[in-house]
């Protein structure tokens, strides 16, 4: 135990060694703290920092997996937008051809309006020609009406003086076995009316039933208008079989000249002034209208014909009348179609 007031160096450099030990001491666990807090703190941050490390890690993968997809996303994006071009590029095409075909049918349309109009002024032709055509069939409607009244007219003309020559022979022989009109229109006399067997002279009892006829033609021909359609009248004599040909075509046109020259001769020369319409023919057995094997047809063949020959002319002077009607033109050319749009070669 230190004495007061002592001094004592020992003990001051004892007190000296041992004040310094302490504080080295201090020092010395003051920096071990440090160093051990250093530690700690460097422990901790590498925990935080792993910690961190694996976190940014995570984030890495993760991110690498996201690009990864974006990647894929990218590439199957990039896939689409090659063949969206591609797509393009087809469309592209088809609009082309699709315009390259509008502007064709425009052309077609075009010829169509063209053909349409070409054939919508041939319809009005047409028409124009149709109504021609009515107002031609119309003329010659009653043209034709016309035409047939005339041509009437002139067949019952002739009829008429046939039947006015057979009813008055029947009326002065009061017997209508021995007359008749033919399938040919003529008027058949019996030989036994006019001529004994194998004789060309008139018997005097025929002369009323000739002056019958010449009153009949006398007052039929001096009508202007019968006469303009008579051309002549024929009396005409046939015989049988019998005998050699040459006789019976002297025979038979002997009574037909015996007839002709009473008619013209007979009754005052009535019949003189139309003395140009009457003409004479003898045709022998060459005209049979019955059998000559037997009685009865050979009676038949044994006749005289009288025919009353119109004008031709007369007849054609009504046709031309017909046909000088104007005709429309039969047909207008239409235009040619042209080639089927869409089908030009």
């Amino acid at each position: 135990m230190r004495r007061a007031g002592s001094y004592s160096p020992r003990t001051e450099e004892s007190s000296g060694e041992q004040g310094f030990w302490p504080s080295y001491a201090d020092m010395m666990s003051a920096v071990a703290l440090i160093l051990f807090f250093l530690m700690l703190l460097s422990y901790v941050e590498n925990i935080i920092t792993g910690n961190t490390l694996r976190t940014t890690e995570d984030q890495l993968e993760n991110t690498r997996a996201q690009v990864l997809a974006a990647q894929a996303d990218y590439d199957d994006a990039m896939t689409r937008f090659v063949q969206a071009q591609q797509d393009l590029q087809g469309l592209s095409d088809d609009l082309d051809r699709k315009q390259l075909e509008i502007e064709t049918y425009e052309e077609e349309i075009k010829l169509y309006a063209i053909q349409i109009h070409d054939q919508e002024d041939a319809i009005k032709q047409q028409e124009k020609l149709i109504d021609d055509q009515k107002a031609y069939l119309a003329a010659a409607n009653n043209e034709i009406v016309a035409m047939r009244s005339q041509m009437q007219t002139i067949a019952v003309l002739r009829l008429s003086i046939l039947n006015m020559i057979k009813d008055s022979i029947i009326e002065v022989m009061g017997d209508a076995s021995k007359v008749s009109i033919g399938d040919n229109g003529n008027i058949i006399l019996s030989e036994s009316i006019l001529f004994d067997l194998g004789s060309s002279a008139i018997k005097p009892a025929s002369v009323a039933v000739l002056n019958e006829l010449i009153d009949v033609f006398s007052a039929f021909l001096s009508n202007p208008t019968n006469a303009r359609y008579v051309d002549s009248i024929v009396i005409s004599g046939h015989t049988d079989s019998t005998g050699s040909d040459e006789d019976n075509l002297v025979l038979s046109t002997d009574r037909a000249n015996s007839v002709l020259r009473y008619l013209l001769s007979g009754n005052g020369k009535a019949l003189a002034p139309y003395a140009g319409y009457f003409c004479a023919a003898g045709y022998g057995e060459t005209r049979p209208v019955a059998d000559n094997s037997s009685a009865e047809g050979r009676a038949q063949n044994r006749r005289i014909e009288i025919s009353m020959i119109l004008k031709d002319e007369s007849v054609l002077d009504i046709v031309d009348q017909y046909l000088a009607i104007a005709v429309p033109d039969a047909a207008i050319t239409t235009p040619a179609p042209s080639a089927t749009p869409g089908q030009q070669g």
